[in-house]
């Protein structure tokens, strides 16, 4: 029966099967060949790169546009290697530089503070890696977010990820599996035009003739420094050193507004830019108030105390780079402190530490050494023993290290210091001054370390936005609210031969499009050879296989009659 029609069936594919084959082999084609299955788009922001006294740092490149693998795959060359931040030891970082992959991407914790010490040391440790030496290939980093996790795991999971054992099984996963391109458009980094560092200053005049009282100088920087600039927040290295400034400033200045209390003193504050980069920012501001002819306070000030890292523990160091003689301002000043500190908190360890001063060093130690190299008396109050701690200068300073009741009571501490220098009060003095209405306020430490924790603070990003990056005028706005004559230096790199080179982009968008190999194209295009071959053998022997089939059919109708 099904045959009965075998003719009209033969007349219909004789007439039309070589335009359906034309017709039929692009839409296998287009199906089969479909390049993107899915898309991901997200952030990602890439690794520091910046020049620093003509020596490059960080990586040099930005575009990405090749395949995805993770540390699991058998060859590095030519992908981008996608990796948990834990599991990327150094000898893996190593190994993805030294066989020439096209890109590295970093996945982040969702959660930082929730990781171990011993995880935190890794990651602090690695960083300082990867800042080492400047870097060819591009360096990104992105939060591990549901999303990136899926396609972390599709990558993983992928038989092309994995070490096959027999080249038949690496070419027999290349067709059949789907991996994902990772992209980067755009252009080659290039460096920021127009960077301006600024620095705020303000003052509160003492009581009497100005150019004739004595003078304390209080500075903190407040940028901050990461392994990427748009996650360096440095809550604590230096948040914590500008909110106590900023504290001080609010407390000092009740002092200077009544007739009664107003001290025969000066004190200049500072928050400089830079910081991180050689303290450019109060490099700038020294050179500009000792050449000065408006009659600087600075030259003849008593000394400079400089606030680093000063919001946790319970210990505090005076580091200096050549200590006080008995019975200098600088001297009476430390014993102050220790006076302090013991009187009020005993759990608390004030003591000196000497360094002197490396010129041989690309960046100085401290931000002291900046004024001491000028011949000014300086030193910095901070709670680390030593400068070059990994804690400084990395992405896991967060808000979470920041303990708001040990900075109150460091700030308590140095305001009490100060106030008996100014009121030239001596040690057996047991009088708390900052009480009352004067104490301490934590919340407004509280507001100022949740402001300045919550954003980037790295010195490209403040200097990217012109004229003034939101984050300096909140300070200058604040300074202002408490001191007097408070006005903005800016620092800028010199054209010919800049101390400093920022570039750009820091933020990027990547895009994740799920491919098939290229391998895959290959065996494709024979297959549809294949194909096309067998369509055309049947065309040039139509008849053929016409005559084949009208015997299949004949039997048929001959029992039928």
């Amino acid at each position: 029966m099904i045959f009965d029609e075998a003719d009209g069936i033969f007349e219909f594919l004789r007439g039309t099967l070589p335009y359906y084959t034309i017709a039929v082999v692009p839409i296998i084609i287009m199906v089969s060949v479909t390049p993107v299955l899915g898309a991901h788009e997200f952030t990602v922001y890439r690794m520091q790169q910046f020049d620093l006294q003509g020596a490059p740092h960080g990586c040099r490149n930005s575009i990405i546009n090749v395949e995805a693998r993770t540390l699991n795959t058998a060859t590095y060359n030519r992908k981008c290697i996608v990796a948990r931040l834990s599991e990327l030891s150094q000898t893996h970082y190593q190994e993805v530089i030294q066989q020439g992959a096209a890109g590295l991407l970093i996945l982040l914790p969702s959660n930082i503070s929730s990781l171990s010490a011993e995880q935190q040391q890794h990651i602090m440790e690695l960083e300082r890696t990867l800042l080492e030496e400047e870097v060819n290939i591009p360096i990104y980093f992105t939060q591990e977010t549901p999303e990136m996790e899926e396609i972390y795991n599709s990558v993983q999971k992928s038989p092309n990820n994995e070490r096959a054992g027999t080249a038949a099984e690496e070419l027999i996963g290349s067709v059949t599996t789907s991996g994902f391109q990772m992209v980067i458009s755009g252009s080659s980094p290039k460096p920021q035009t127009d960077v301006q560092i600024a620095s705020i200053q303000g003052k509160l005049p003492g009581f009497g003739v100005e150019e004739q009282l004595p003078t304390v100088a209080l500075v903190a920087h407040y940028d901050a420094f990461g392994i990427a600039p748009a996650l360096s927040f440095g809550a604590d290295s230096n948040g914590s050193g500008v909110a106590a400034l900023l504290e001080l400033a609010r407390l000092l200045s009740h002092l200077y507004t009544s007739s009664r209390t107003h001290p025969r003193f000066n004190l200049l504050f500072l928050l400089s830019g830079g910081g991180k980069f050689n303290y450019q920012g109060s490099k700038k501001w020294i050179e500009d108030n000792i050449d000065s002819s408006e009659g600087s306070l600075l030259p003849d000030s008593l000394y400079t105390l400089c606030l680093d890292t000063i919001g946790t523990d319970d210990s505090l160091y005076l580091h200096v780079s050549k200590p006080p003689k008995d019975g200098s301002p600088g001297s009476f000043l430390y014993k102050e402190l220790q006076n302090v500190a013991n009187w009020l908190y005993p759990e608390m360890n004030v003591s000196m530490v000497h360094k002197k001063i490396n010129l041989a060093e690309e960046v100085l130690a401290w931000e002291h050494e900046r004024f001491s190299i000028r011949r000014l008396p300086a030193f910095t109050l901070s709670r680390l023993h030593v400068p070059k701690l990994l804690s400084r200068m990395s992405i896991l300073d967060t808000r979470d290290k920041v303990d708001v009741d040990k900075l109150a009571r460091n700030v308590k501490i140095i305001a009490e210091a100060l106030a008996r220098h100014m009121y030239n009060l001596s040690g057996t003095f047991k009088a708390e001054i900052f009480s009352d209405g004067l104490a301490v306020q934590k919340q407004f430490l509280t507001a100022w370390i949740d402001y300045l924790s919550s954003n980037s603070r790295s010195a490209q990003l403040l200097a990217s936005i012109s004229p003034r990056h939101p984050l300096v005028t909140t300070l200058e706005q604040t300074m202002a609210r408490y001191l007097k004559e408070v006005r903005t230096s800016i620092f800028k790199p010199d054209r010919r031969e800049p101390e400093v080179v920022f570039y750009e982009p820091a933020i990027a968008m990547m895009n994740a499009y799920r491919v098939k190999p290229a391998v895959f194209d290959l065996f494709l295009a024979v297959a549809i050879a294949i194909y096309l071959s067998i369509v055309y053998f049947i065309i040039m022997n139509f008849y053929r296989v016409e005559s084949f089939l009208r015997q299949l059919a004949s039997p048929v109708k001959s029992k039928q009659t």
